[in-house]
């Protein structure tokens, strides 16, 4: 299991808070684990599971933040100061998106090949 302690040290995170962490990184290594049943997965470097999880983890906090805040902010004010910009096109959160952007998350810290049944 990649602790929290791995993802604010080697990782280097720091975007998903500790109380929401076991949650993530459960998701995470279930996201890993199935790629490693349908591809034939090799790890870059000896913590590159842990890494993977980590980076896969970071792409489903952010998925679910953009979510639950309704898409990217398109204008912010501070005090009586408010600045407003081009209309910006939300990101892409289809589940289609999300699986394309796991992968790559993987594919940094292995290789990975579909396997000939």
């Amino acid at each position: 299991m990649t602790d929290y302690i791995f993802y604010l040290g080697e990782y280097a995170g720091g975007s998903i808070p500790q109380d929401v962490w076991p949650d993530v990184q459960r998701d995470a290594s279930a996201k890993v684990a199935r790629y490693e049943r349908i591809y034939t997965v090799t790890w870059l470097e000896p913590n590159g599971r842990d890494m993977a999880v980590c980076a896969i983890a970071d792409a489903m906090y952010a998925f679910d933040r953009l979510q639950a805040e309704g898409g990217a902010i398109q204008s912010a004010g501070v005090g009586s100061v408010n600045e407003s910009r081009a209309t910006v096109n939300a990101p892409d959160t289809s589940p289609a998106a999300q699986e394309q952007e796991f992968y790559r998350c993987l594919r940094l810290y292995a290789d990975v090949y579909r396997g000939c049944g």
